[in-house]
């Protein structure tokens, strides 16, 4: 699926302010999942995730709708990355661009964006009142602003769409469909990309795992219900995922595991800690440095979770697992991650020896002070009745 873009009044290409990337057969991957797994380093965008595509498309769209493009000042309300591929796209086009995230947002991420000289501002306790406060106070002083939401529009999606182009032209001849995509789920504007990319294609049939942490499973929580529902709140520590309540078009596109949009659509869950886990060995194996909304995809693939998800699988299968990215992360985080899930097995296996021995122990015989075993509770009965008797 190719966008075309007006040409500049210089008469060439505008520049797109995202990058295609690789898409990488991962043999230690492979190996601990038991079939071919390929990845597509969505990491390696200029802002260091997806989110550069449907960001950047976002801007191009705007710009070529407007009578003076010099006007504009784009606004994006964020948790985070695409808040900081918002900055990146406007520094790449020379657009201001003002990011509001919630006091959630981890100061290494608000540096983040700084650094792409985006006029940065912090407020409330979500991304709802982040996104309210930026379009009700800052957004009406300003007559040039154009709203840039994080993931729920169409320019949004057919900027992420283009993740689909490429894998159908990078995937091998002997292998030229994938067997399941893989990726993770925040409030939508990946997942909406990606079908829209897989109909173009005719793939209509191939599966996609969505793939949530706890606490942020607004998608997983929905088709439960049956029903289009919001999350109390955000739990998980996975703030990039951290939407209360996806797309419609997303739950239009899921409902039915996929079926009344003529789609195959299977909802995977982990924890916290299996999404860390997941960047620790994407960092062992891989080199590569992502945050927890990343790396529960690669757990899901890693750890048994899409063999459950997908039993039709099998050594010959392709999968591909998008490595969305995200730099919300730093090596300090992993390590200590890794230190407590070693903890925490070894606490295990300790706990495992004891009941174990506890189980081997022979249990010795009661005995009487005088070292005779004591009679039998019949014997003792009868004899108190016999006294009795006389």
């Amino acid at each position: 699926m190719t966008i075309d873009y007006p040409s500049t009044q210089a008469g060439e290409e505008p520049q797109l302010p995202w990058c295609q990337t690789p898409l990488k057969h991962s043999k230690a991957l492979s190996k601990a999942a038991g079939y071919k797994v390929y990845m597509k380093l969505e990491n390696m965008q200029p802002s260091g995730s997806y989110k550069s595509r449907g960001m950047g498309n976002m801007y191009l769209r705007s710009l070529a709708q407007l009578p003076d493009p010099s006007r504009a000042r784009f606004y994006c309300s964020s948790g985070g990355n695409a808040g900081l591929a918002a900055a990146t796209a406007g520094k790449m086009l020379g657009c201001p661009t003002t990011v509001v995230v919630s006091r959630r947002t981890s100061e290494l991420m608000r540096n983040k964006i700084r650094d792409m000289d985006a006029d940065l501002h912090v407020f409330g306790d979500s991304l709802n009142e982040a996104d309210e406060h930026m379009r009700e106070v800052l957004m009406k002083s300003d007559p040039g602003a154009i709203y840039c939401p994080p993931f729920d529009h169409p320019y949004v999606w057919e900027g992420n769409s283009t993740i689909i182009t490429e894998i159908a032209q990078q995937l091998p001849a002997s292998h030229p469909v994938p067997d399941a995509i893989v990726f993770s789920v925040g409030g939508g504007g990946l997942f909406n990309g990606i079908v829209s990319g897989m109909k173009a294609y005719g793939w209509q049939d191939v599966p996609i795992i969505a793939v949530e942490t706890e606490g942020a499973h607004s998608l997983s929580a929905s088709l439960k219900a049956g029903d289009h529902v919001t999350l109390p709140g955000i739990t998980s520590r996975a703030t990039s995922l951290g939407a209360t309540r996806v797309s419609r078009q997303t739950w239009e596109y899921a409902r039915d595991g996929g079926r009344s949009a003529g789609l195959d659509v299977r909802s995977v869950v982990l924890t916290d800690d299996e999404a860390l886990m997941g960047c620790v060995r994407l960092a062992e194996d891989e080199r590569l440095l992502v945050e927890d909304a990343c790396g529960v995809s690669v757990a899901t693939v890693c750890d048994g979770a899409l063999r459950r998800a997908c039993p039709e699988l099998n050594e010959d299968s392709l999968v591909v697992v998008i490595v969305c990215g995200g730099l919300n992360v730093t090596m300090e985080m992993l390590l200590e991650a890794k230190a407590k899930h070693m903890c925490a097995a070894q606490s295990k296996l300790e706990l495992k020896k004891q009941q174990v021995a506890i189980k081997e122990t022979p249990v010795p015989a009661l005995e009487s002070p005088t070292g005779s075993s004591r009679p039998s509770l019949s014997s003792r009965w009868s004899w108190r009745w016999r006294r009795t008797s006389t």
